[in-house]
């Protein structure tokens, strides 16, 4: 296989990666944003933050991968994205920016209505940030970005059925695995009130959620009848339908309150959501732009994949401890599970 395809499927990993962990730190933000008034919703509101506290910032590193990967091995795909796309792209730095301060100033601040304002905005920026993701990645499915610097309408490429309906499709599955994430986080702490309030959120957004994975099918058979075509076709369709399997098994497993096993068909419907699309715009990278004629020398190429191996050494197993840490029983140690049984 050539080092561009290499290093675009380490693109897509780097994506998925994002999609599933910055993805429920996102998630985190919406369960926060409706967990009720200050008393009512203290509860969730701290397991929330206990939760993605220690490792939220370090989940951007996979998107930073992600911009990297595609500004130097696909240039010409990285300038025409970037020309075309500068608004939701914006949006999306600036609510990236937004809820990393506000996260930060809520944890400490005193006074009840500083935390309200600085909840307030790491809530909805946590909504609002996955949404202009969402409408980036609809106007590349529904290849309204064509090759070129600034080739593209700046308003009508992410302003479309397609890309609405992606940006709807992009919160839902964010509140979806955090709210799945966050019912086995209760149960490990033990808080069994707060894993059935979790579980109930996980239900509710996963029919939400497949509700809008349907609508997001009719919207691209009428808007972009082309990757349409694709997903219902191979290779994309074996993914496409793990994806919906995977789904269906998450919602079941939920039911039977397998929350441990519930987390890994969750992931796994969204991995194969993720790479359904991938693999259905194969060999296009833009439209009528293969990823052979957009990709950079090989060279540079050679470079790339030397970095991609050094950063996997070093970064993965970085991430997989902190992970692991984390998710360790941690009711015996912290004072956070002793106050929420008080």
């Amino acid at each position: 296989m050539p080092l561009a395809e290499l290093l675009m499927a380490a693109m897509w990993i780097c994506l998925t990666a994002y999609a599933l962990f910055g993805g429920a730190d996102f998630g985190g933000g919406f369960w926060d944003l409706i967990a009720g008034r200050a008393e009512k919703g203290r509860a969730q509101r701290n397991l929330i933050e206990h939760s993605i506290g220690p490792i939220w910032e370090a989940n951007h590193v996979w998107l930073i991968f992600v911009i990297i990967l595609t500004w130097t091995v696909v240039p010409s795909v990285f300038a025409a994205v970037s020309s075309t796309l500068y608004i939701p792209l914006t949006l999306v730095a600036l609510g990236i920016i937004a809820r990393g301060s506000a996260f930060a100033f809520r944890k400490v601040s005193q006074k009840l209505w500083q935390q309200r304002l600085f909840g307030g905005a790491f809530a909805l920026s946590s909504v609002v940030t996955p949404f202009f993701l969402g409408t980036v990645g609809g106007a590349l499915a529904s290849e309204q970005v064509p090759p070129g610097i600034a080739a593209g309408n700046p308003i009508t490429s992410w302003v479309n059925p397609t890309s609405l309906a992606s940006g709807l499709l992009a919160v839902a599955t964010t509140a979806y695995l955090a709210a799945v994430y966050l019912t086995h986080d209760a149960r490990r702490e033990g808080d069994p009130a707060l894993a059935q309030a979790f579980r109930r959120k996980a239900l509710t957004a996963g029919v939400v959620t497949g509700g809008l994975a349907v609508l997001e099918l009719f919207v691209l058979a009428a808007d972009a009848p082309g990757l349409f075509r694709k997903l219902l076709s191979m290779p994309a369709l074996p993914f496409a339908a793990l994806s919906v399997a995977a789904g269906v098994a998450s919602l079941i497993l939920m039911l039977r309150r397998s929350f441990l096993a519930v987390r890994l068909s969750a992931a796994l419907a969204v991995t194969a959501l993720l790479w359904s699309w991938g693999i259905g715009q194969y060999p296009n990278v833009l439209p009528g732009l293969a990823l052979a004629d957009a990709s950079a020398t090989e060279s540079v190429l050679l470079a790339n994949s030397i970095a991609v191996l050094i950063a996997g050494i070093l970064v993965i197993p970085s991430l997989w401890s902190l992970y692991a840490i984390f998710q360790r029983d941690q009711s015996a140690h912290e004072p956070w599970a002793d106050k929420q049984r008080t």
